[in-house]
């Protein structure tokens, strides 16, 4: 079957810059890893509304996982979906040592078939354990890139990334920006692809400077780490209305939707925070916790990352009116999630 692209003259033109981005992600990736990643592709209604490549890192001594996938869904104007296009280029990396932060970048352009047409930009660096300097270089990226769109960005994403239940956000520096436009297509697109090309270059040059000058992990240090991964995955799982919308709106790249799940999380501290939660958020986090191996430490497997998508599904359809409990956004709005953000 073959992946077919949309045609629409806005849709190319961002699908060539995101593709473009996630080659240049790539490379610095693999030139911090020394190995390429592994190739997979999905596809939307067979193809014919589009999908999308998913290129992954697996675990290796320099990444604990990395995912970085473009995707790009259409439908025609006859089709009864509002939705015209939606292409996106979302990534995350885990680094395997504890002193390296994860990464999550996400770009995408949404366009109705009513005319209506939006971007949206996330940026956030997540350490297992805080680096003053890391924070600082990745901070000031982000000052210097967003500009004057800086105060907006960091005020959305202190407030998308906060977890009530922990009193706690998931990183240290977060970035969004909703139903962003500059009021001309050209304008946005370089805006987009500045943005993409400073948070991933800054990001592989922290990697690249704690490459070769890291001692072993102490176990204290291992231990933050697994910590700081389950934290992740709750996050996402509970919390992260584009993971949740994604998964939702069909079941076609449950893999790529959970692709940011870190490779293994402490089940007995992901089962205390259950108590936290009100409900019926507890019942979600009861019913992940059931699908789960009984053990301590407990790899996120692909076959694992399906059940978490089918317990999630089956949860909000008994509980609708729990997606008011997730992340708090700058704005609501139906179209939220169609390639998953995390």
């Amino acid at each position: 079957m073959a992946l077919i692209y949309s045609t629409l003259p806005e849709a190319v033109r961002t699908a060539e810059i995101l593709r473009g981005l996630q080659k240049r992600y790539v490379a610095g990736l693999a030139a911090f890893v020394g190995e390429m990643p592994i190739a997979k592709q999905w596809l939307r209604n067979k193809g014919e509304c589009g999908g999308g490549e998913r290129l992954s890192f697996l675990e290796n001594t320099a990444l604990a996982g990395a995912s970085i996938n473009f995707s790009q869904v259409h439908y025609r104007g006859d089709s009864g979906v509002r939705l015209a296009a939606a292409t996106a280029l979302s990534a995350i990396v885990h680094p395997a040592h504890p002193r390296l932060p994860s990464a999550h970048l996400h770009l995408s352009y949404t366009q109705m078939q009513d005319g209506d047409a939006y971007w949206r930009l996330m940026a956030d660096l997540n350490p297992a354990i805080e680096n003053e300097q890391q924070r600082m270089k990745f901070d000031r990226m982000l000052a210097a890139v967003a500009d004057q769109h800086l105060l907006e960005g960091v005020e959305n994403g202190e407030q998308y990334f906060y977890i009530p239940a922990l009193d706690r956000h998931r990183g240290v520096s977060h970035f969004y920006l909703e139903r962003f436009t500059l009021g001309d297509f050209d304008d946005d697109l370089s805006y987009v692809e500045q943005f993409g090309m400073a948070v991933l270059t800054t990001y592989v040059s922290i990697l690249m400077d704690g490459m070769g000058e890291e001692k072993e992990p102490s176990e204290e240090e291992q231990a933050s780490q697994l910590a700081y991964h389950t934290l992740y995955l709750f996050q996402v799982l509970l919390m992260d209305r584009g993971t949740t919308a994604g998964l939702l709106i069909h079941d076609q790249n449950d893999q790529g939707i959970l692709g940011s799940l870190p490779p293994r999380v402490d089940k007995n501290l992901l089962s205390s925070w259950e108590s936290r939660l009100t409900g019926p958020q507890d019942i979600l986090l009861e019913r992940l916790l059931r699908v789960m191996p009984q053990m301590g430490v407990v790899p996120v497997t692909d076959s694992l990352k399906k059940q978490f998508a089918e317990t999630i599904r089956r949860f909000y359809h008994d509980f609708p009116e729990a997606v008011a409990l997730q992340a708090k956004s700058p704005l609501d709005h139906q179209d939220r999630g169609l390639h998953g953000s995390t």
